[in-house]
């Protein structure tokens, strides 16, 4: 018998909803994989030290992954309106030589926030420092650092924490490109095949339509690995990050990419990547 696919995604509502189906054996025909949670910081590393058969990460990732990892064109997370946020507790913070906690310095949040500080904070800020997301809110609430860049459902809750919103990564990559913004990305090994690549994509698209299909059977899964998330927040969060996107990539969703890319190359922020690289 063949050993089962190793992938791995977070515990977030978004991951939780698209991977539902498939990884408890509903979608026909695929068997259900070995799924790994884990922050999107260690699925960024483990993509690099190429562990695992198929994984969520960061597209600020993507350039260091191409050679060994294919980009699947569904399953992902990009949008309008869901952008990074940079917090501060105090409302037009300054961010000149500050602490900034970011969820990962090879994640698109870091990306767009390196191409709107280079405009917005002339001055430079300070140092960086790698947090897991759900630790970043409670650090600049303490002081611990001066401003935060969060992801995720921390759109919806950043207010229980007494923070300002100092700015929206994504308004200003929306107002510059007119593109949505490419935030997670699925991939999988090569070496697995272009013939298996199609159907590992078509498996997961089948897994998102399922859970839009029927979306109160993935509910308790979602909930059991949200960290104590409210019913409601989630909803939101799966509104917000899974759409059409998510099941296809399709020419705009490729252009995000490519344009994302092509922008943190100019900067240095990333390898140049061949567009051609981008599809299998």
């Amino acid at each position: 018998m063949a050993e089962p696919l190793r992938v791995a995604y977070s515990p977030c509502p978004n991951d939780t909803f698209v991977f539902h189906a498939w990884a408890h054996g509903l979608v026909p025909g695929a068997d259900a994989p070995e799924v790994l949670f884990a922050d999107i910081d260690v699925t960024n590393g483990m993509a690099e030290r190429g562990e695992l058969d198929l994984l969520k990460i960061s597209y600020g990732q993507l350039p260091w992954v191409l050679e060994e990892y294919a980009l699947l064109p569904c399953g992902g997370a990009l949008g309008r309106g869901c952008g990074p946020l940079v917090l501060t507790r105090e409302p037009d913070a300054d961010l000149t030589g500050g602490t900034v906690a970011v969820p990962s310095e090879r994640s698109t949040a870091y990306l767009l926030f390196r191409l709107w500080a280079a405009k917005a904070v002339p001055g430079g800020f300070g140092r960086i420092v790698v947090m897991p997301f759900h630790e970043i809110m409670p650090a600049v609430r303490d002081g611990r650092v001066d401003a935060g860049l969060v992801i995720h459902e921390a759109r919806f809750t950043y207010g229980r924490y007494g923070l300002h919103r100092l700015a929206d990564m994504g308004e200003a990559w929306e107002r510059e490109t007119g593109l949505p913004i490419p935030l997670g990305a699925i991939v999988a090994r090569r070496s697995l095949g272009a013939d298996r690549l199609k159907e590992l994509a078509d498996t997961l698209r089948a897994s998102v339509r399922a859970a839009w299909d029927a979306p109160e059977d993935s509910r308790a899964y979602v909930l059991e690995h949200a960290q104590e998330m409210d019913p409601a927040v989630a909803d939101q969060h799966i509104g917000l990050y899974v759409n059409a996107f998510t099941e296809d990539l399709g020419a705009e969703g490729y252009a995000a990419v490519e344009t994302l890319l092509t922008r943190a190359a100019t900067e240095g922020l990333v390898p140049s990547v061949d567009p051609g690289a981008l599809r299998f």
